[in-house]
């Protein structure tokens, strides 16, 4: 791999859930820049405007104006987007939410753990699955990550 850090985006309208997942990279042993965007709109301005698409895009799901599914329906449908790996990030673990990203074309589904140090784990097994140059959408039994909840 080459020393330019990975660009790495999240468009999430939670300002805490932004913050920490800035915190998250940070701890991590690889050269990241995040792109922090708030929402579904500004995600798709940026995308349409940008020289060069992100290595990794993680994207949540209940967001005002212009949601997830939305956002994903749109980067898979135009040939310029539709190559872009696209991890969601949500709270959601509705099978029903899952199944429709999974049709759609996302690469894999990351439930927002609720401990700071799950989300470094998660956040960092994801990036480095995303080195692979045959990263592909995983198949649908491994498609979810979750941290198991405490007892």
């Amino acid at each position: 791999m080459s020393d330019t850090p990975l660009h790495i985006l999240i468009a999430d309208d939670d300002d805490g859930d932004r913050l920490l997942f800035s915190e998250a990279l940070r701890g991590l042993p690889l050269a990241t820049k995040l792109t922090a965007l708030n929402g579904g709109e500004q995600l798709m301005e940026y995308l349409w405007n940008a020289d060069k698409l992100p290595h990794l895009l993680f994207l949540d799901l209940n967001m005002p104006r212009k949601n997830g599914f939305e956002c994903l329906r749109e980067i898979k449908q135009h040939e310029k987007l539709s190559r872009m790996p696209v991890v969601i990030f949500s709270t959601s673990d509705d099978a029903q939410d899952i199944d429709r990203v999974y049709t759609g074309g996302a690469h894999l589904y990351l439930v927002k753990p609720t401990g700071f140090l799950d989300l470094i784990k998660n956040v960092s097994h994801v990036i480095l699955m995303s080195l692979d140059p045959e990263f592909k959408p995983l198949p649908k039994d491994s498609f979810v990550i979750k941290t198991p909840s405490a007892l």
